[in-house]
């Protein structure tokens, strides 16, 4: 009788389901239709959110961004409605059950994510646009949470470490085939290069930083683990599209970001200790400081600009003459520390440099680029942006950051720890080295595209050096160090 009953409820609700349906069919009004996406997910997210964040890393790099200039407003749909609803459900989890992990509010990485978050708000009260600093952290929380802290617990399983930049490297896949037919179409002609991949991604430099992102880690991969021959044929054909893709962007700055990640594995591989690689790092930069002039006077005499051709455009990176992305970004940058030097402590409120820059533009600097209305974009730089926004604190924060990060890698890195746990770590480590080095050029944290693998990857460092690394073993390289 029980089942007879759950059957003619079954038709009953499919019945008026459809009704439903088609009295809105007849009024031209579709949304209805999402109902059944919307209730699964909803039961997805209560049954098991693990399942609900790998979609959702699935479907961020497909989503389209949606922009409202006037009050700084940007979403990327679908994917951010779906982070926030998993930042409210763990938040509330969180507080109800009681269940978060102490140990995590203690790493040292927390700690100046956390550094990083209240400066920010902090900052924000004084903001010269309140509005646009309140919306830029509420931004910054709705990455971090989730991609962070919820993360690190999903870390708890090593599988789940390895899930997360899969469902990405999936869904790029799918824009990075979309965007080589487009410029197919074009020829693979230079200027295409730069918008075929809209309305997945804004513009080449943030479509090939991602791209560069997963590539040590696609690489490593083949080797790491031992797979079936034909895994390993579908990861070799992940790799190969991801690294067309990568050549194709035209983006000179995720070239180079793979070779700083080259000869950080180098470093890795042949353990390396850590004072000898800031000694070598110490004497490069002393060498650059007392031969600036002559550098920079070598510099200007190059005026070959991006092209085509694959040598000229790598001769192109240090043309500061001629080549207009190059003397725009030269511009943003100088305009970030002339606003740094007006307001040196609380800077100009998180998100606000798009919006108050223009006054801090010098004629002799302007490009062909440039606009008198300094409605161009951002600072071009993850360093330089907080420090113009935030004052000297913001970029500290966003270094601690860094710093913090690489430490939590190299430990695991020379442990005694498992062979799979340690290569998984080096992959991790060297993907967001990419990114920290492409942050000198670029600044990519405020979108949903950059902001979930980069979280993700450095939720994964805590959780390995928290969950993955024997306790023994943390006192024994704490005591070495030491």
């Amino acid at each position: 009788m029980i089942e007879a009953a759950k059957i003619r409820w079954f038709y009953l609700l499919g019945l008026l389901y459809i009704a439903v349906c088609g009295i809105l069919i007849y009024y031209e009004i579709f949304w209805f239709y999402l109902l059944p996406v919307a209730i699964a997910l909803m039961m997805l997210s209560l049954l098991s959110i693990d399942k609900l964040v790998m979609f959702t890393v699935l479907i961020v790099p497909l989503s389209v961004e949606l922009k409202e200039q006037d009050i700084g407003f940007a979403i990327s749909l679908p994917a951010e409605p779906l982070i926030i609803a998993i930042m409210i459900l763990f938040v509330f989890k969180s507080l109800i059950e009681n269940s978060f992990d102490s140990r995590i509010w203690k790493h040292p990485v927390t700690i100046s994510v956390c550094l990083l978050l209240g400066w920010g708000l902090i900052t924000s009260v004084g903001s010269e646009i309140p509005l646009v600093s309140f919306k830029s952290m509420f931004n910054k929380f709705w990455f971090i949470v989730p991609f962070y802290f919820l993360a690190i617990h999903l870390f708890k399983e090593t599988k789940n470490i390895v899930r997360l930049p899969w469902m990405y490297i999936l869904g790029l896949i799918s824009v990075v085939i979309y965007t080589t037919y487009n410029h197919a179409l074009w020829g693979f002609e230079k200027d295409p290069a730069h918008w075929v991949m809209t309305p997945f991604y804004y513009d080449h430099t943030q479509y090939g930083v991602m791209l560069a992102f997963f590539i040590p880690f696609l690489i490593g991969y083949m080797f790491v683990n031992k797979h079936q021959l034909f895994v390993k044929i579908l990861v070799i054909l992940a790799f190969g599209v991801i690294l067309l893709g990568l050549i194709l962007s035209n983006s000179r700055a995720a070239w180079l970001s793979v070779v700083v990640a080259a000869g950080f594995f180098i470093i890795f591989a042949f353990k390396i200790r850590w004072y000898f690689v800031v000694g070598v790092i110490g004497i490069i930069f002393g060498f650059l400081l007392m031969n600036w002039m002559s550098i920079v006077q070598k510099l200007e005499k190059n005026k070959q600009d991006s092209s085509l051709d694959f040598s000229e455009n790598i001769q192109s990176m240090s043309n500061i003459r001629t080549d207009a992305s190059n003397l725009e970004r030269i511009l943003r940058w100088n305009c970030a520390l002339r606003m740094y030097r007006e307001r040196p402590v609380l800077g100009w409120g998180p998100g606000t440099y798009s919006f108050v820059y223009a006054p801090f533009q010098k004629s002799y600097e302007l490009t062909i680029i440039s606009t008198n209305f300094g409605d161009g974009g951002n600072a071009h730089s993850e360093y330089l942006g907080p420090l113009s926004e935030q004052g000297v604190m913001g970029m500290v924060n966003v270094i601690l950051v860094v710093i913090t990060s690489f430490f939590t890698g190299a430990r695991i890195i020379f442990s005694r720890t498992s062979k799979y746990i340690r290569w998984l770590t080096i992959l991790i480590l060297l993907s967001l080295i990419t990114y920290w080095f492409h942050g000198f050029l670029n600044n990519f944290l405020d979108t949903d595209k950059a902001a979930v693998p980069y979280w993700g990857f450095i939720a994964a460092l805590v959780a390995i050096d928290i969950y993955h690394v024997p306790r023994d073993e943390k006192r024994k390289i704490l005591s070495e160090e030491k």
